[in-house]
């Protein structure tokens, strides 16, 4: 049977749905229906509250709506977004593995947020909660009664907070909020701007056993910290994430402007430049590509960050198939202990992954439990990088365990030491 709530949703259900004060009641509703026709339904409630602030703003809930999209289109399952940031997915059984699929997703999207990295994946934690109506039925409909009572006594407390408030917040000691109006004129000041001042390269280099390091490829990217400096001293650029993210796509196309007209070999050869999936697929990359020999695609190298490859998992996949087919390689950037066990370089079809050192790392496991080593050798040691190597110690653990390309402070000192050394050598 076919109920009314398992047809995709209206635009103006979404909007009820994604203004949470509604999806209590209209989780309850959707129960009372299926009362009758609980055989072969399950649902899973997806925590975002357990989640930090930071994490569960109401794009980040937007995000993990649109992950269920395609179940919901495909009359697979319906969901309900709640006044608290909660998710409640019910679905039809059969499309089990598919809502499995969704909830690694959300796992990797928010791998860096302690809800996740401090538990291991498993039916029921902190994050999820797994229901079969067969069976659970009575508890799920109680849930939602007391959602009901828990959303409308936080709306009356919000409301009296707001009543009660007379003056906004001092800024941060880091810096004022960036606003829009602000991005707005950094942006203006970016289009005529010579960037060139604050474009740095730091080496991504070979380092086997007792050996100098040997640069493999350079990183080319933008000091956010002296642009800031630059052009916004007294704001912090990176306060708001996603207003951050359309600064980098802005960051990105002048980056792509300013190889495409610099004639210095050390900036052209071998690279790897930071780019949102966005700015890949964008007119001013096809410049750039077009601008480039064919020969050096080879050695170049796309970063792109996690959060952007699963934010648009389908837009990721038609710009890695066109930068391989252009003969770039593509590197996954910003792997910490928390999301390693999520990224699988073979299933996303992905030539590197840069790897973020923790000094916890020498536990040798992972929050999973897994073992880094085990990791490490399924994604290919040739194919880790290990990055913000600040210390001799992130070497040494990087070896232990079969990493031959580090990245960091303390990499560049071993280059610099080598290469005075060569200079002396070569003078005597």
């Amino acid at each position: 049977m076919t109920l009314p709530y398992d047809r995709p949703m209206s635009e103006r259900q979404k909007d009820i749905a994604q203004h949470l004060p509604a999806g209590e009641a209209l989780l309850l509703d959707y129960l009372h229906k299926l009362e009758r026709h609980r055989q072969g339904r399950r649902a899973v409630l997806v925590r975002l509250s357990a989640l930090q602030p930071v994490n569960r703003r109401d794009q980040h809930i937007r995000i993990a709506i649109s992950t269920f999209d395609p179940l919901i289109k495909q009359l697979k399952g319906q969901i309900f977004a709640l006044s608290n940031a909660d998710l409640m997915f019910i679905f039809k059984e059969g499309a089990l593995h598919d809502v499995e699929n969704v909830i690694v997703k959300l796992r990797f999207m928010f791998s860096e947020d302690p809800a996740l990295s401090e538990e291991p994946a498993g039916r029921k934690t902190t994050f999820l909660d797994w229901f079969q109506l067969e069976r659970d039925y009575d508890a799920l409909l109680h849930l939602a009664q007391r959602l009901i009572s828990e959303g409308d006594r936080r709306r009356t407390e919000e409301t009296q907070t707001a009543a009660g408030a007379r003056a906004p917040r001092r800024p941060q000691s880091r810096g004022n909020a960036l606003t829009a109006d602000m991005l707005a004129r950094l942006e203006e000041a970016l289009t005529g701007a010579d960037l060139a001042n604050v474009l740095r390269r730091q080496a991504v280099s070979a380092i086997i056993g007792n050996s100098d390091p040997q640069a493999v490829f350079y990183e080319l990217f933008i000091s956010i910290a002296d642009l800031r400096e630059t052009l916004l001293p007294s704001v912090n650029l990176a306060s708001s994430p996603w207003l951050f993210q359309q600064l980098t796509e802005t960051l990105d196309r002048r980056v792509l402007s300013l190889l495409n007209r610099h004639d210095d070999s050390t900036i052209t050869g071998d690279i790897s430049i930071n780019l949102n999936v966005q700015t890949l697929l964008s007119p001013e990359f096809l410049v750039f590509d077009d601008n480039i020999k064919a020969a050096t695609r080879g050695t170049q190298v796309l970063e792109l960050q996690k959060v952007d490859i699963f934010a648009d998992l389908g837009a990721f996949l038609f710009a890695r198939d066109f930068a391989h087919d252009r003969g770039y390689r593509i590197c996954i950037d910003g792997v910490n202990m928390e999301s390693l066990p999520f990224v699988d370089r073979m299933k996303l079809g992905i030539d590197l992954v840069k790897i973020v050192w923790d000094p916890a790392m020498t536990a040798g496991t992972l929050p999973n439990g897994g073992l880094i080593e085990d990791y490490i050798r399924r994604c290919g040691p040739s194919r880790s990088i290990l990055c913000r190597c600040d210390g001799q110690e992130a070497i040494d653990f990087g070896q232990s365990v079969g990493i031959t390309l580090f990245q960091g402070r303390h990499v560049e000192q071993l280059l610099a030491a080598s290469q005075k050394r060569s200079l002396y050598a070569r003078r005597r």
